[in-house]
Protein backbone atom coordinates (compact mmCIF):
# COMPACT_ATOMS: atom_id res chain seq x y z
CA UNK A 1 0.00 0.00 0.00
CA UNK A 2 1.23 3.60 -1.00
CA UNK A 3 2.06 5.45 2.29
CA UNK A 4 0.24 8.91 2.40
CA UNK A 5 3.51 11.04 1.53
CA UNK A 6 6.28 10.20 -0.52
CA UNK A 7 9.29 10.03 1.90
CA UNK A 8 12.58 12.24 1.10
CA UNK A 9 15.13 10.71 -0.55
CA UNK A 10 19.24 11.37 0.08
CA UNK A 11 22.02 10.47 -2.26
CA UNK A 12 25.10 9.17 -1.19
CA UNK A 13 28.04 9.38 -3.66
CA UNK A 14 31.54 8.12 -2.68
CA UNK A 15 34.22 9.81 -5.17
CA UNK A 16 37.42 9.14 -5.21
CA UNK A 17 39.49 11.01 -8.40
CA UNK A 18 35.94 11.08 -10.61
CA UNK A 19 36.36 14.97 -11.65
CA UNK A 20 35.76 14.00 -15.63
CA UNK A 21 32.77 11.97 -14.67
CA UNK A 22 31.09 13.27 -10.90
CA UNK A 23 28.70 15.78 -12.81
CA UNK A 24 27.46 13.70 -15.45
CA UNK A 25 26.38 11.96 -12.12
CA UNK A 26 25.13 14.78 -10.82
CA UNK A 27 23.50 16.03 -13.65
CA UNK A 28 21.08 12.84 -14.55
CA UNK A 29 19.77 12.21 -10.86
CA UNK A 30 16.35 13.30 -10.84
CA UNK A 31 15.48 16.43 -9.54
CA UNK A 32 12.19 16.10 -8.74
CA UNK A 33 12.79 12.84 -6.28
CA UNK A 34 15.58 13.67 -4.30
CA UNK A 35 15.92 16.33 -1.50
CA UNK A 36 20.02 16.58 -1.41
CA UNK A 37 22.84 14.47 -3.01
CA UNK A 38 25.95 14.68 -1.14
CA UNK A 39 28.92 13.99 -2.45
CA UNK A 40 31.66 12.49 -0.20
CA UNK A 41 35.45 13.43 -1.46
CA UNK A 42 37.33 10.31 -0.29
CA UNK A 43 40.87 11.92 -0.70
CA UNK A 44 41.11 13.21 -4.08
CA UNK A 45 43.64 14.33 -5.43
CA UNK A 46 42.11 15.84 -8.37
CA UNK A 47 39.40 18.12 -8.89
CA UNK A 48 36.66 16.09 -7.67
CA UNK A 49 35.20 17.95 -4.92
CA UNK A 50 35.02 21.49 -6.66
CA UNK A 51 33.36 19.96 -9.80
CA UNK A 52 30.74 18.83 -7.80
CA UNK A 53 29.86 21.79 -5.55
CA UNK A 54 30.04 23.70 -8.48
CA UNK A 55 27.12 20.63 -10.24
CA UNK A 56 24.95 21.70 -7.04
CA UNK A 57 26.25 18.87 -4.66
CA UNK A 58 26.88 19.07 -0.87
CA UNK A 59 30.32 18.15 -0.58
CA UNK A 60 31.93 16.05 2.45
CA UNK A 61 35.90 15.46 2.75
CA UNK A 62 37.25 12.39 4.41
CA UNK A 63 39.98 12.04 3.76
CA UNK A 64 40.39 8.45 5.22
CA UNK A 65 40.74 6.22 1.97
CA UNK A 66 38.23 3.77 1.62
CA UNK A 67 34.67 2.94 0.13
CA UNK A 68 33.27 2.10 3.52
CA UNK A 69 34.79 5.34 5.57
CA UNK A 70 33.14 7.58 2.27
CA UNK A 71 30.14 6.10 2.84
CA UNK A 72 29.96 6.44 6.88
CA UNK A 73 30.51 10.07 6.04
CA UNK A 74 27.85 10.46 4.23
CA UNK A 75 25.30 9.09 6.79
CA UNK A 76 27.12 10.75 9.13
CA UNK A 77 25.68 13.89 7.52
CA UNK A 78 22.20 12.38 7.65
CA UNK A 79 22.64 11.80 11.08
CA UNK A 80 22.94 15.64 12.12
CA UNK A 81 19.17 16.05 10.53
CA UNK A 82 15.74 15.84 11.87
CA UNK A 83 14.92 13.11 9.94
CA UNK A 84 11.48 11.07 10.88
CA UNK A 85 13.55 7.50 9.85
CA UNK A 86 10.98 6.94 6.70
CA UNK A 87 13.28 9.18 4.32
CA UNK A 88 15.06 6.61 1.52
CA UNK A 89 19.01 6.45 1.81
CA UNK A 90 20.77 5.99 -2.43
CA UNK A 91 24.05 5.11 -2.44
CA UNK A 92 25.66 5.05 -6.58
CA UNK A 93 28.82 5.24 -7.31
CA UNK A 94 30.50 8.57 -9.13
CA UNK A 95 31.86 7.21 -12.05
CA UNK A 96 29.01 7.18 -14.36
CA UNK A 97 28.33 3.40 -14.87
CA UNK A 98 25.40 3.48 -13.31
CA UNK A 99 22.12 5.52 -15.07
CA UNK A 100 21.04 7.77 -12.06
CA UNK A 101 17.84 8.55 -13.75
CA UNK A 102 16.71 4.52 -13.12
CA UNK A 103 16.89 5.43 -9.64
CA UNK A 104 13.31 5.96 -9.60
CA UNK A 105 12.88 1.96 -10.15
CA UNK A 106 15.11 1.70 -6.77
CA UNK A 107 13.21 3.79 -4.35
CA UNK A 108 9.16 2.51 -5.73
CA UNK A 109 9.48 -0.66 -3.53
CA UNK A 110 10.28 1.15 -0.51
CA UNK A 111 7.95 3.92 -1.19
CA UNK A 112 5.00 1.32 -1.50
CA UNK A 113 6.18 -0.30 1.70
CA UNK A 114 7.14 -3.60 -0.45
CA UNK A 115 10.90 -3.50 0.39
CA UNK A 116 13.68 -1.87 3.12
CA UNK A 117 16.32 -2.46 0.92
CA UNK A 118 16.70 -2.54 -2.99
CA UNK A 119 19.45 -3.79 -5.03
CA UNK A 120 20.07 -2.67 -8.54
CA UNK A 121 20.87 -5.57 -10.12
CA UNK A 122 23.45 -5.38 -13.40
CA UNK A 123 22.91 -9.53 -13.72
CA UNK A 124 18.96 -8.78 -14.15
CA UNK A 125 19.97 -5.55 -16.24
CA UNK A 126 21.65 -4.81 -19.69
CA UNK A 127 25.55 -4.41 -19.50
CA UNK A 128 27.62 -2.57 -22.11
CA UNK A 129 30.35 -4.98 -23.46
CA UNK A 130 33.30 -4.76 -21.24
CA UNK A 131 31.13 -2.90 -18.21
CA UNK A 132 32.19 -5.27 -15.69
CA UNK A 133 35.36 -7.75 -15.88
CA UNK A 134 35.47 -11.28 -15.76
CA UNK A 135 37.09 -11.04 -11.82
CA UNK A 136 33.67 -9.14 -11.30
CA UNK A 137 31.26 -11.00 -12.95
CA UNK A 138 32.99 -14.48 -11.34
CA UNK A 139 33.00 -12.30 -7.66
CA UNK A 140 29.13 -11.55 -7.93
CA UNK A 141 28.27 -14.83 -8.58
CA UNK A 142 30.33 -16.65 -6.05
CA UNK A 143 29.25 -14.27 -3.09
CA UNK A 144 25.78 -14.16 -4.18
CA UNK A 145 26.13 -18.13 -4.39
CA UNK A 146 27.63 -18.14 -0.90
CA UNK A 147 24.45 -15.75 0.87
CA UNK A 148 21.97 -17.83 -1.04
CA UNK A 149 23.86 -21.01 0.44
CA UNK A 150 24.28 -19.62 3.75
CA UNK A 151 21.71 -16.83 4.61
CA UNK A 152 18.76 -18.25 2.14
CA UNK A 153 18.57 -15.14 0.82
CA UNK A 154 18.41 -14.69 -3.13
CA UNK A 155 20.69 -11.90 -4.16
CA UNK A 156 21.89 -11.63 -7.99
CA UNK A 157 24.43 -8.96 -7.62
CA UNK A 158 26.76 -6.80 -5.27
CA UNK A 159 25.55 -4.02 -7.25
CA UNK A 160 27.02 -0.35 -5.76
CA UNK A 161 23.50 1.26 -6.83
CA UNK A 162 21.03 0.67 -4.13
CA UNK A 163 18.54 2.23 -1.97
CA UNK A 164 17.86 1.86 1.69
CA UNK A 165 15.13 2.79 4.50
CA UNK A 166 16.98 5.08 6.53
CA UNK A 167 15.51 3.72 9.80
CA UNK A 168 16.65 0.39 8.88
CA UNK A 169 20.46 1.53 7.80
CA UNK A 170 20.82 2.81 11.24
CA UNK A 171 19.39 -0.29 13.27
CA UNK A 172 21.77 -2.81 10.53
CA UNK A 173 25.09 -0.64 12.10
CA UNK A 174 27.31 -0.52 9.27
CA UNK A 175 30.91 -0.79 10.29
CA UNK A 176 33.48 -1.62 6.65
CA UNK A 177 35.27 0.84 6.05
CA UNK A 178 36.78 -0.82 2.64
CA UNK A 179 35.68 -3.24 0.05
CA UNK A 180 33.45 -4.95 2.61
CA UNK A 181 30.47 -2.51 2.98
CA UNK A 182 28.47 -3.87 0.14
CA UNK A 183 28.24 -7.43 0.80
CA UNK A 184 27.86 -6.41 4.72
CA UNK A 185 24.82 -4.31 3.88
CA UNK A 186 23.25 -7.45 1.85
CA UNK A 187 24.22 -10.05 5.19
CA UNK A 188 23.23 -7.86 7.71
CA UNK A 189 19.73 -6.90 6.03
CA UNK A 190 19.35 -11.11 5.10
CA UNK A 191 20.47 -11.68 9.59
CA UNK A 192 18.37 -9.20 10.17
CA UNK A 193 15.13 -9.85 8.07
CA UNK A 194 14.63 -6.75 6.08
CA UNK A 195 12.42 -7.10 3.37
CA UNK A 196 14.70 -7.10 0.71
CA UNK A 197 14.23 -7.15 -3.29
CA UNK A 198 15.88 -6.03 -6.59
CA UNK A 199 15.40 -4.39 -9.81
CA UNK A 200 17.35 -4.43 -12.90
CA UNK A 201 19.73 -1.68 -14.21
CA UNK A 202 21.82 -0.89 -16.69
CA UNK A 203 25.22 -0.54 -17.02
CA UNK A 204 27.95 1.16 -18.95
CA UNK A 205 31.90 1.50 -19.23
CA UNK A 206 33.17 3.33 -16.21
CA UNK A 207 34.64 6.80 -17.38
CA UNK A 208 38.45 6.44 -16.09
CA UNK A 209 40.04 3.62 -14.52
CA UNK A 210 38.94 1.18 -11.43
CA UNK A 211 40.91 1.80 -8.73
CA UNK A 212 39.71 -1.57 -7.35
CA UNK A 213 38.65 -4.13 -9.90
CA UNK A 214 41.44 -1.74 -12.65
CA UNK A 215 44.31 -3.31 -10.69
CA UNK A 216 45.06 -6.39 -9.59
CA UNK A 217 45.62 -5.65 -5.97
CA UNK A 218 42.54 -4.05 -5.80
CA UNK A 219 40.67 -7.01 -7.30
CA UNK A 220 42.39 -9.97 -4.85
CA UNK A 221 41.45 -6.93 -1.76
CA UNK A 222 37.90 -6.56 -2.56
CA UNK A 223 37.87 -10.57 -3.21
CA UNK A 224 39.19 -11.63 0.03
CA UNK A 225 37.08 -9.15 2.27
CA UNK A 226 33.99 -10.07 0.49
CA UNK A 227 34.45 -13.72 1.14
CA UNK A 228 35.92 -12.61 4.91
CA UNK A 229 32.63 -10.10 5.32
CA UNK A 230 30.53 -13.12 3.97
CA UNK A 231 32.39 -15.04 6.50
CA UNK A 232 31.93 -12.81 9.36
CA UNK A 233 28.40 -12.87 10.10
CA UNK A 234 27.35 -16.40 10.43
Amino acid sequence: MTPPYQPSVFVIIPAFNEQHAVCKVLADIPKDLVSETIVVNNGSTDHTAQQALACGATVLDEPRKGYGNACLKGIGHLRNKALTGHEIVVFIDADYSDYPEEMYKLVRPIQTGEADLVIGSRALGARQKGAMTPQQLFGNWLATSLMRLIYKINFTDLGPFRAIRYDQLIAINMQDKTYGWTVEMQVKAAKGGLKCTEVPVDYRRRIGVSKVSGTVKGTIMAGYKILWTIAKYM
